[in-house]
């Protein structure tokens, strides 16, 4: 009886649980987005946490799903001269970078996908390259993070302002340079993990740990790495027994897949909170930067912002992860794990950040498809 109770919450709420993992190959084929119109609860929370009215949120979602059509097409037209790519939302259009002096031709290329043009220095490989470097850099606590950003056209650093004269940032900042092209900005404090305490009533728990389940998969269910190590055992929000950590990575990564059983299922559900309806997920098709992104998470639930960089390396005090997401949208203890989600594709679990959903704050998440890879996982899809 109470295994069903919890199998009936989670179809409410999002969990997983079914068959052995599939063997990864490439990059999972993202399924194809719903032409459902857009709910009043999404359009809603756009407005809160975007500033947008119901007629320029319906707008964004049509562009930014134009948009992520474009971005692989644009990509393989820039080839070799390829900075990146971005979502202009004012434009309402796919900005791509191109390397000076390339051939009218792939200009031409790029264009013709629909994508706007800005003209760069370095190309996207070369930043890559550069970031790549500052990687085998040992970080002191006061860098926060850095990351390519193909607008500014360098690995932009970021630093706690308090800390930016201590000796050892300088120093940090001073081998990043011979790494390549650097932009220092300032951030107000260190980035922390999101787990919690335990609390009566939310999603799932191990040890004395509260976390917030990520998205379904075939035979489990994906979610933060520094919420459990492998073998640990996992609890509903009921107390009963779902699964066990069968695979866990912290730092380095944030990333870990939960098995699912004893009466738990998985179902492609991300809980809305009652902020909006749940949302079904249909693929994992990579959101451009620039784009809007929700999240959903036990302690803040449903939260949206944008998408701020790509490919970033977070400096948390237990050790660096790297492949990040920045976005824009808060979170609080609690919420590490859960999911971001933009329209009904799949992007990630959350890590970390900093700031609070009262004041504001900025959140990193795991990309969903290197975990899938990783662990040779199917996302549950509607």
């Amino acid at each position: 009886m109470r295994a069903g109770l919890a199998s009936l919450l989670l179809l409410g709420a999002w969990a997983t649980a079914g068959a052995v993992p599939a063997s990864a190959a490439g990059a999972p084929e993202p399924t194809r987005s719903s032409d459902a119109p857009a709910s009043t609860g999404l359009l809603d929370a756009m407005r809160r946490d975007l500033g947008l009215t119901k007629t320029q949120a319906e707008a964004r979602l049509a562009a930014e799903k134009a948009a992520t059509a474009v971005e692989p097409k644009a990509r393989r037209a820039a080839g070799a001269a390829y900075g990146g790519s971005w979502f202009d939302a004012k434009s309402g259009k796919l900005t791509v970078a191109v390397t000076a002096g390339a051939p009218d031709a792939t200009v031409d290329s790029v264009r013709e996908t629909g994508a706007s043009i800005r003209t760069v220095e370095h190309s996207a490989r070369q930043l890559d390259a550069a970031k790549a470097r500052i990687d085998k850099l040992s970080a002191p606590k006061g860098v926060s993070s850095w990351y390519v950003d193909p607008k500014a056209g360098s690995v932009v650093v970021t630093v706690v302002g308090a800390q930016r004269a201590d000796n050892d940032v300088q120093e940090f900042l001073a081998r990043a340079r011979t790494a390549g092209p650097v932009t220092v900005e300032k951030s107000a404090e260190a980035p922390r993990t999101f787990a919690a305490g335990t609390v009566g009533g939310d999603p799932y728990y191990t040890g004395n740990v509260r976390c917030s389940i990520g998205f379904s998969v075939h035979g489990g269910f994906v979610t933060a790495g520094h919420c459990g190590q492998a073998g640990a055992g996992v609890s509903g929000w009921d107390r009963s027994y779902i699964g066990n950590f069968q695979g866990s990575s912290f730092p380095d990564n944030d990333y870990a897949w939960v098995n699912v059983g004893s009466g738990w299922w998985t179902v492609p559900v991300v809980l809305g909170w009652g902020t909006v309806p749940d949302r079904l997920v249909r693929g994992s098709a990579e959101a451009p930067v620039g784009a809007s992104i929700c999240r959903s998470g036990s302690t803040t639930r449903w939260h949206c912002g944008t998408v701020l960089g790509k490919n970033e390396t977070v400096n948390y005090s237990q050790g660096a992860v790297h492949q990040m997401t920045k976005t824009s949208v808060c979170a609080e203890p609690g919420d590490s794990g859960g999911s971001y989600i933009s329209g009904d594709q799949a992007q990630g679990v959350t890590s970390g950040g900093s700031g609070n959903c009262s004041s504001g704050g900025q959140t990193w998440y795991q990309p969903i498809n290197e975990i899938l890879n990783r662990y040779g996982l199917t996302l549950h899809t509607a």
